[in-house]
Order: structure tokens, then sequence, then C-alpha cells
């Protein structure tokens, strides 16, 4: 006993170290610092009105936002499993902490952060991060248009100047604010801000419209004498280390919540950290790390005021595009960010909340590639179906359930094509004897023997022609579980019961354990009906009706 605990004690140990940074992370940082340096600049100056945007539309304020992209920033670079990921405040993060906020508080945010932090390093530990390659595109996309959907119409009415309670759903929120009477100067910073990103975008993909907007909309407002609600004052560094916030009554009624930060923190990490492999030839992530990496991340930023984080495919893909080679890009961008904290926190303070509507409103546009969902729309009708219905589910429930839903209906539309894609076809006797070929038949089994395709093997075997023996080629079964070899049994004594004797061939010895315990194979065994080639298989089919008087082998 000592010495399994001992055993299990430096596998734990072996696998912690597998998880933390090594000396080839800082070597990697060596190399071409300039590059990473200026990679790591740009991304901050987008990220800055995002990451303020975000932190008002979650509830907790700007500074929580600026605060989230900082330290997140720096953790996630240094511990998580990608090279190039850039990690903050998401849209789609923020979509599940504004019903928490308004539920129980900030400090129930931040209790979810770190219970989410400890669940994700839970994952990690248990190798979870290979189960993210499983979630089909379809899945994604509509996941995707979902919370793009969700983040447009929570910014409604801070584009509009209306207020609405947060206890409506968005689209009720949308509606309300539609139909009230709109402040028509944060509706037109609103929209300037809008037109400047999506237009300039287009125009020159590389310039940070986003921040140029909201400079642009401050300064409008501030020489016009605008009437709008601002961000107020933000603290000029980071607020000290506390778990002043931590209620640990609240902690089990925010368990369902945490589970759903974590699963959307996993999901989008791992997805941004592939589309960074796929931008690059360097080394790919390490996706059980990745998840080491966000739920350190997760489990410190709350400390700081920070909300629930994950990394960023947006912000990881210029991250790559402007020349990324290391985490060292990672750490400038958080470290530039915090320079504005220290530095330019009074002039960020006068920024319009409609100019971060406005931002946020052009983010979830772009977020939408139409180009990627038509193609999928006319790939299959499966794949439309499950992106339209992962997108419906986003809007209208919440998006773990969201992409719960998508998966299932995933997963029992690929079940029914692989079962539709099994093949119970009669093979054609190569024997010149006559006799022979009118008592014998031989079926083949092609794909998988499973539950699903299980009923209609049945029933095609049961329509065998009038002959005394049936030979079964299996060799070609891809898998076998318990149903199919209760299938297989069931179809065999129904034969058996129609004075048909049932030979097998080709049997992999993978297949065998399924068909061994429900009795099958020992039964054949004893009788010799269990043969390795179909030639076998005919030869004692043969035998077999010769001893039945049906087939004089001396005259064939």
């Amino acid at each position: 006993m000592p010495g399994a605990l001992g055993s299990t004690m430096a596998a734990g140990r072996t696998r912690l170290r597998a998880l933390l940074p090594s000396r080839a992370d800082l070597v990697a940082m060596r190399r071409q610092p300039r590059r990473d340096v200026f990679a790591g600049l740009t991304v901050a100056v987008v990220a800055l009105p995002l990451a303020l945007g975000f932190g008002v539309s979650s509830g907790l304020g700007a500074a929580a936002g600026l605060a989230t992209a900082i330290v997140a920033g720096i953790l996630a670079a240094l511990f998580g499993g990608s090279n190039l990921q850039v990690s903050g405040p998401t849209g789609a993060m923020t979509v599940v902490l504004v019903p928490i906020v308004h539920q129980f508080g900030p400090g129930g945010v931040l209790t979810v952060g770190l219970l989410a932090g400890l669940a994700l390093i839970g994952l990690a530990l248990a190798r979870a991060g290979r189960f993210a390659r499983y979630v089909p595109a379809p899945v994604v996309e509509g996941f995707t248009v979902g919370i793009a959907a969700v983040i447009f119409l929570q910014q409604v009415p801070a584009a509009l100047g209306v207020h609405v309670s947060h206890r409506d759903h968005v689209i009720m929120g949308a509606w309300h604010a539609i139909h009230g009477p709109p402040h028509w100067a944060g509706t037109g910073l609103a929209v300037l801000v809008v037109v400047v990103m999506l237009v300039g975008g287009r125009w020159r993909p590389g310039v940070p419209f986003s921040l140029l907007a909201v400079g642009a909309a401050t300064l409008a407002a501030q020489l016009g004498g605008l009437d709008v609600a601002r961000i107020g004052a933000l603290p000029a560094t980071l607020p000290a280390p506390s778990l002043a916030f931590l209620d640990p009554a609240a902690v089990p009624a925010l368990l369902t919540a945490a589970g759903a930060v974590a699963a959307l923190a996993a999901l989008e990490s791992l997805l941004s950290a592939t589309v960074a492999d796929g931008m690059t030839v360097g080394p790919r992530h390490d996706p059980d790390r990745e998840l080491f990496g966000q739920g350190i991340a997760n489990l410190v930023t709350p400390l700081f005021g920070g909300l629930p984080n994950s990394g960023v495919i947006a912000r990881t893909a210029l991250n790559v595009r402007f020349g990324a080679r290391s985490r060292l890009a990672a750490l400038t961008h958080a470290a530039a960010l915090a320079l504005v904290m220290l530095v330019a926190a009074p002039l960020v303070a006068h920024i319009p909340l409609a100019a971060l509507a406005g931002v946020l409103l052009a983010t979830a546009i772009r977020m939408v590639e139409v180009g990627s969902l038509a193609i999928l729309a006319r790939s299959t009708r499966s794949d439309a179906l499950i992106m339209a219905l992962t997108a419906v589910a986003t809007l209208a429930l919440d998006l773990v359930s969201a992409v719960g839903i998508g998966l299932v209906v995933a997963c029992l539309l690929a079940i029914s094509a692989i079962a539709r894609a099994v093949r119970v076809e009669q093979v054609p006797l190569d024997i010149p004897d006559l006799l022979l070929a009118e008592h014998i038949a031989t079926y083949s089994l092609d794909g998988p023997l499973f539950f699903a395709a299980a009923h209609r093997f049945l029933a095609e075997l049961s329509e065998v022609p009038d002959v005394r023996v049936l030979i079964l080629h299996l060799s070609r079964v891809s898998t076998v579980d318990g149903t199919g070899a209760r299938m297989l049994r069931d179809a065999i004594e129904r034969l058996e019961r129609q004075g048909i004797a049932v030979h097998v061939s080709g049997i992999a010895a993978a297949h065998s354990r399924a068909l061994e315990a429900i009795g099958v194979l020992d039964r054949l065994r004893t009788e010799g009906r269990v043969h390795d080639t179909t030639a076998e298989a005919v030869a004692a089919a043969r035998g077999y009706l010769h001893r039945a008087g049906m087939l004089d082998l001396d005259a064939a």
C-alpha cells in the first residue's frame, strides 16, 4: 500500500511538472523579441477598448475588464499551453456573467471565477484537453453566431441610451429599448464607432480602428459638451489581492454557474489555440497545459477584482498576424495595458459608454463570418441543422446548454449516418457445384455492429433465401458492442429455428470479447462452426451437407 501511494504521488509530481513553464519557453522568448514586442503592442491597442467594454457590459465596470486583461494576460501567457494565445475578458463570458451579477452581485462573479479556475486545473490534471477536438465545426459556428447575436442585442439599450431591466432576456431588453425614446447623442456616438470600425477594418485591416473610433467619439463628446454617460474614474493601479468577496455560504448555489464558466473557458481557449496553430508552422499547443494556464488565470484574477476569462480568438489571430513568435507578445500586451492603467487612467475615464457599446456592436457583427457559414450550410443538411439549432439555443437558452444540444444532435445524426452505412450483402460462392450452391449462402457484414445498426442487421438476415447452411463473414466488421453481439446471437438462433446451420468466419480478435460475453462463440466453437476464413467455412458446410445426406462428396 505505501509503495502504491508513493508511485501515485510520483506520477502526480511528474504530471504537474509537465504542466508548468519550462526553460524552452524562456529560450523561445529570446529569439525574436522585436517582432513579439511589436505584435504585443498592436494587440494591446485593439484589446484596450474591448477590455473596457466587456467590463462595463458584465456589470462589474471598466476597471474589472482592464484588470482581467492584465492579470489573466500575464498568467495565461506564462502557464498556458500555446506560445501565441492572448487571454482576457470575452463577449461570450460576459453573456454568462450578466445574470450572475444581478442575482449574486459582484462577489458572486468573482467567486464563480475562482471556482471555475479550480475546475479548469482539475480538467488539466485529468488530461481532458484532448476532448475539445471532438467538437464539430457546425457546433462551433452556430455557437459563435449565437454569441454574436446575444452580444449585439445586449448592447442595443446602451447604444440607444435607454435603461432596461437586466432581468429581461436580451431579446426583450433590445425590444423595449427600440421602442423607448433614444438618447440621440449617445446613439450618434455608437453609430460613429460602428461605422468607423466596420468601414475602416475593410479598408485597412491592420489599423486599430477600434481605438481610433473610441478616441474620436470621446473627443467629439468633450468638444461638443455632449450629455452622455462616461466610464468614470479608474484606479491607477491594480487593487491589492483580497478574498473579501468570497462568501462560503453562496458557493453551493454558484457551483452550476462555475461549471458553465469553466466549460466555456475551456472551449473558447482550446478553439482559440487551435486557430493559432492553423495560422503558423510553429509548435502545436498543449491542450492540457492550456487548461492549466487558464485555470491559474481564473483562480488568481478574481483576487484583483477581475472577471472570469479565457483565450480570445480575435486577439490571438491578430497576435499571430502581426508576427508573434513566443509568449513574449502576450506578456507585452498585458504590460502595455498595465501602463495604460498607470499613466492614462484619467483620460480613459472620459470615454463615453455609448462608444464602448459601439465597439461591442461592431465586434459582434465581425464575429459572423458569412463565407464560412455559407460553406457549412451548403455542405450537408445535417451540418446546416446543427449550426442553426446551436445558434438558436445560444440565443434562447444559455451557452453551455446550446453547446450540449448541438453536440447531442450532432452525435445522433452521426450515429444515424453510420448506421445507414452498414451493409449486409450476399457474396456469390465461387464453386462449380450447383447442388452445393443451392444449399449454402454466404453473407458479409460491412461496418459497425452496434446498437444503432443492430436491428437493421437482424431484419436483413431474417430475409435470407431458403438454404441449409448460412456462412456469416465478419472480417469487415469495424466494431461490436453489447447490443450488436446480442442481435447477432438472436439472428443465429432465429436462423437455427428455421433449420439453417450457421457458420461464422473472419472474427477479429478485438471483437471476440463482446461475442464471448453473451455465450454465442463458445457454443459455435464446440460445434465446429467458427472458422478463420470463408474457405474453411465452406469446407465445413460441405461436410455438414454430406453427413445430412444432401451432398455426395465422393461424386463431387
